[in-house]
Parts: structure tokens; C-alpha cells; sequence
């Protein structure tokens, strides 16, 4: 079996953005890879691409000669050189299917297999695999931009070896130098489940109560110790296409989910599919740049794109100014106004639910606060947050409103200082 000091060669399959960068990754690290598409016109663009994308995905210009494009037809004997062959083509089972299919013969007995796949269960992937082929696959589930983002979930099912997880887990920590966080193998696993939701819960809400969406964002951005781009610029960057896929995963997939009917899409953003405003890549989605280059907002209400408006959260400038995360977002849940409602709202369903997904996704919260923080960019995990505004008092708070408390929660309200950390 390879381990991670053996990994000489990958073979990457798939080379459109996310395929791409991972030839990318291994490049920088030395690894001779081979990069895979149903042409190789295809794949010699997934190569090219690298030189331009932003920010780059490579650590230096003449590592980009360390990758090689393949094409299926022509060059798939030389998946027998690969000793981590990673798929990472588009998110369709079938799709995934046929090309394992098409590569299996090709395996060399030593090589590992994974999938890139940000939701497709482990199972699903695996169920035409011989034992001992089990034994070697596995999901790595690497965040976009790889180069980038450090978390690395890595999902193991009942036959994969322990020994190749090891030797993923070894790798992707010593080598790529990603933040490693193991998932159970449930749709969407730890990192699009919890921060989906995150996500889904606030636009619905967000459009509920009728908060605009740049206030939103000013709501939940650097205020609160995450990205700037919050909440609705984040799904442009995503890309509302890709968001409502995921979104519809969780939603078709685990109906169990005592919160399942934040994951449905809001009318308002299924209309801006249907017109091609999927985002950043199509230039207009819940922003969008007008022909001077200035900025546009989405009006929820009319549905036109209007100029961003001028912003008052009630804050006290002092406590904006300080950049004290946790005495802002204590400041935010106490404003006694609409956007405090909204905000202790967004929050509370968040803490709430990734109690809830404990054991479900995963044994331990710290998990979830690192895919929150090394995969969505937040300064402070959830757990972390919930110790920061005072377990005790915030859980009073929440049985104030009928909000269901998580039994596990529940026993922790009798310690004598119950805390996360």
C-alpha cells in the first residue's frame, strides 16, 4: 500500500476550475501529475487556466510543468503510473459512475482512489466496488480555492482501510499542509451542511422580516469575525446555481433534518436563475455592476438592482472601531431594535442546529468549528461563539423563545460552569 512518502505520481480527472487547481496543489508540491478530460483540448485549457486564474494556485510559474493533460480515450493506461488518483469531474453520481468504470482496469493494486465530491455519500460512489478496491477509496473533499482554503474533510467508509486513511491523513496534513477534519458519510458531510444552512437560514430569514440585503451583509460580515463578503456576496462567489444544488442535497437527502425547510430556495432567488443571474461569473446576481462600474443591489422587494444605501446598524462607534469580535457580537445580539432581533434570530437557529448534527455528522463540536473556520473563513467556530455570549444565559434566552434545545445541551445546563472550552 502507498504511503504518504511514496506519493511520486497523481493522476487528477476532471479539469475544469476545481480539477484544475488540484493538479495545481500536487504541482507545488513536487508531484508529478497527470490531468484528465474527455479531450485533450479540454484538459490543456484546465491546464492554461492556472496561469490566470486569481488568486493563483501556483507557488511558482514552472510548476505548472509538473502537470500533464490526458484525455480518457487516448492516455487512460497511464493511470497505472498514479499512485493517489483523485476524481474530481462534475457533481453527478452517474457521471462519477461511468468514469470509475472507464479507470478501474487501469488501477495499479497500490494506488488510492478518492472522490473530490462535496455531498455525495461514500456509499452511493462505491456501490459497484470489488472489497478490496473499498479498502482503497475513500472522499477527500477539498474547499475551492484548494490552494487556499486550509480545510480537507476526509470521509472513510466501513471497508476503507486504516491504513489509507492514514496515509491521506498524513499526507494532506505533512504535505498540502491542509487543516484536517474527519466527516461522517452523510450528504453534504460536515463543512456545505453546517455552512449552507448558515447561509440558507439567513437569506430566508433575512427576506422573512424584510432586512435589506446590504444590511445583511453589514450584519454578518467582519462584525461578526467572517468573511466580508457575509452573506449574500458570498453566494454570488459561490455561484446561486451551485448554492441551490447543495442546498437541494441536503434538502432531498435528509428529511430527518429538523430544520430541512431552511434549505428550500426562496421564489427570489429561484426567479434570478431562471434569468441567468447566477453571480459572480455571470456579473449579476444579488449584486450586480452597472455599466460605470458601480455597484448594485437586488431590491427584495421589487426585484429591480438599486444602489447600495447608506447603513445604520444602531451600533455604538467605539464598539465598531475596536475590532473586538466577541464584545460586537454580544453588542449585535442585545440591539434592541429589528436588526438585534434578526441577528440574535440567525444566530441562535445556527448554535442551535450544529448542536443538533452532533452525533449526526460528526462525535465532536471542535470539528465543526474548524470546517467553519479553515472552509468558510470564520475567526470564531460556533461552539467558540456560544462560549463568548455566556452558554447559560443565551440558553435561558432560547428556551424564552420555545426554541428546541438538543438534549446534550440540555445536560450541560446542569455543571457547575458549562462551557465548550
Amino acid at each position: 500500500m502507498t504511503n504518504s512518502s511514496t506519493i511520486k505520481h497523481a493522476a487528477v480527472l476532471g479539469a475544469g476550475v476545481m480539477g484544475a487547481q488540484l493538479s495545481g496543489l500536487f504541482a507545488n508540491k513536487g508531484i508529478k501529475t497527470y490531468l484528465f478530460d474527455i479531450s485533450i483540448e479540454l484538459a490543456s485549457k484546465g491546464k492554461d487556466r492556472l496561469n490566470n486564474l486569481k488568486p493563483s494556485p501556483l507557488e511558482k510559474p514552472e510548476n505548472i510543468d509538473l502537470i500533464t493533460p490526458c484525455c480518457y480515450d487516448s492516455d487512460i493506461e497511464k493511470i497505472v503510473q498514479a499512485d493517489w488518483v483523485l476524481e474530481a469531474v462534475a457533481e453527478n453520481l452517474d457521471i462519477k459512475l461511468k468514469v470509475y468504470d472507464m479507470l478501474l482496469s487501469y488501477l495499479k493494486n497500490s494506488a488510492i482512489l478518492t472522490t473530490n465530491t462535496s455531498g455525495i455519500t461514500l456509499k452511493e460512489l462505491s456501490q459497484h466496488f470489488s472489497l478490496e478496491l473499498k479498502n482503497r477509496f475513500m472522499v477527500t473533499h477539498f474547499f475551492n480555492p484548494p490552494r487556499y482554503m486550509h480545510l480537507l474533510e476526509l470521509v472513510k467508509g466501513d471497508e476503507t482501510s486504516l491504513e489509507t486513511y492514514n496515509t491521506i491523513f498524513d499526507f494532506g496534513k505533512n504535505v498540502l499542509d491542509k487543516g484536517i477534519v474527519p466527516a461522517k458519510d452523510i450528504p453534504n458531510f460536515i463543512g456545505n451542511r453546517v455552512g449552507v444552512f448558515g447561509l440558507m437560514s439567513t437569506i430566508n430569514i433575512a427576506m422573512k422580516m424584510g432586512i435589506n440585503i446590504e444590511t445583511v451583509d453589514a450584519l454578518t460580515g467582519t462584525i461578526c469575525g467572517r468573511p466580508k463578503s457575509a452573506t449574500f456576496r458570498t453566494a454570488d462567489v459561490i455561484g446561486l446555481d451551485v448554492l441551490k444544488n447543495v442546498a437541494m442535497t441536503t434538502y432531498q437527502k435528509s428529511k430527518h433534518d429538523e430544520s430541512i425547510e431552511m434549505f428550500k430556495i426562496p421564489q427570489t432567488m429561484e426567479l434570478l436563475i431562471e434569468k441567468g443571474n447566477l453571480g459572480q461569473k455571470t456579473k449579476a446576481g444579488f449584486y450586480k455592476k452597472d455599466e460605470d462600474g458601480d455597484i448594485l443591489v437586488l431590491d427584495l422587494e421589487s426585484r429591480e438592482y438599486i444602489p447600495i444605501g447608506k447603513i445604520e446598524l444602531g451600533l455604538d462607534h467605539n464598539i465598531i472601531q475596536n475590532g473586538d469580535i466577541g464584545q460586537q457580537i454580544n453588542a449585535l445580539i442585545n440591539l434592541d431594535s429589528k436588526y438585534g432581533e434578526f441577528f440574535w434570530e440567525i444566530l441562535s437557529r445556527m448554535l442551535l442546529y450544529c448542536a443538533s448534527r452532533i452525533p449526526e455528522v460528526t462525535d465532536s463540536y471542535k470539528d465543526i468549528d474548524n470546517a467553519m473556520k479553515w472552509g468558510f473563513g470564520w475567526k470564531l467556530g460556533p461552539f467558540e461563539i456560544w462560549d463568548m455570549i455566556g452558554f447559560s444565559s443565551s440558553v435561558r434566552r432560547m428556551e424564552s423563545s420555545n426554541k428546541a434545545i438538543p438534549k446534550w445541551i440540555e445536560e450541560m445546563k446542569s455543571k457547575e460552569h458549562p462551557s465548550f472550552y
